[in-house]
């Protein structure tokens, strides 16, 4: 069941987000060649920490950390540890808070300095995916309109579509109704409606979509070990067009 957020409701989630908007605006000035992801775990937990909000991933479903950092072949729910960031990485990182019982949840693809252009060029497709399906996020559109606007950007870039990962629902618990995929055909599944709030994420791969799971049982690699981006906002359906909870300032629909 899909449920819908009052007005009030969606304030607090802004709030959360604002948060969470924040975090990953300070993780991206702290990334550089050499640092540990699981330093960067730590300053999430302590950037968390001093606004007074928790993060939603620790301890989730037994998941051990604050963030998620994901690098180069990795999809996402990369475990932060030992590993050093190189210069010419691709950096992930999912991050999420709860406040007041209600939760955000954002991700973002950090360029580490010199890339390929291939590694710009798929990252640049994936924030454009982004935009495009929040754009289709309007009162009125079917949920499959978020997919196809994902899909059509990704694969007219010659990129592939990640299928076993999808969006999700989000209010008071990370994971709601509806699952949203980054894929599929336009017009159809449920009808958008002012009150849903969505967290659209497309995952993004520079070779085939096919991941797999490593013995941590979290981090999801590409398949044949090609780049993969990773781009999340959590968006309010309102009558007046989107409105993303977890940017600095919101987007609105181009429609």
């Amino acid at each position: 069941m899909i449920e819908l957020k009052t007005a009030r409701e969606i304030e607090l989630m802004a709030h959360a987000g604002h948060i969470v908007a924040g975090l990953l605006e300070h993780l991206a000035a702290v990334v550089r060649p050499g640092i540990k992801t699981k330093e960067l775990d730590a300053e999430a937990l302590a950037y968390l920490r001093r606004q007074g909000a928790a993060p939603a991933f620790l301890g989730y479903r037994g998941y051990p950390a604050s963030i998620c950092v994901s690098v180069n072949e990795e999809v996402v729910h990369g475990i932060p540890g030992d590993r050093r960031i190189r210069e010419g990485d691709l950096v992930s990182i999912d991050a999420g808070t709860v406040v007041e019982g209600w939760y955000a949840d954002a991700a973002t693809t950090l360029q580490v300095g010199a890339v390929s252009p291939l590694a710009r060029r798929l990252t640049e497709t994936t924030r454009r995916a982004l935009e495009e399906g929040i754009a289709r996020a309007i009162d009125g559109n079917r949920l499959s309109d978020i997919s196809s606007a994902v899909q059509e950007v990704v694969e007219r870039d010659g990129f592939g579509v990640v299928r076993d990962f999808v969006g999700h629902g989000i209010g008071q618990a990370l994971h709601e109704d509806p699952p949203i995929p980054n894929f599929g055909s336009p017009h159809v599944g449920p009808r958008l409606r002012a009150g849903m709030v969505l967290a659209i994420e497309p995952m993004v791969t520079a070779g085939g979509y096919e991941v797999e799971v490593l013995q941590d049982g979290w981090t999801a690699v590409t398949k044949d070990r090609s780049l993969a981006a990773h781009f999340e906002h959590t968006v309010a359906i309102t009558e007046r067009g989107p409105l993303v909870l977890t940017a600095q300032h919101a987007l609105t629909s181009r429609q």
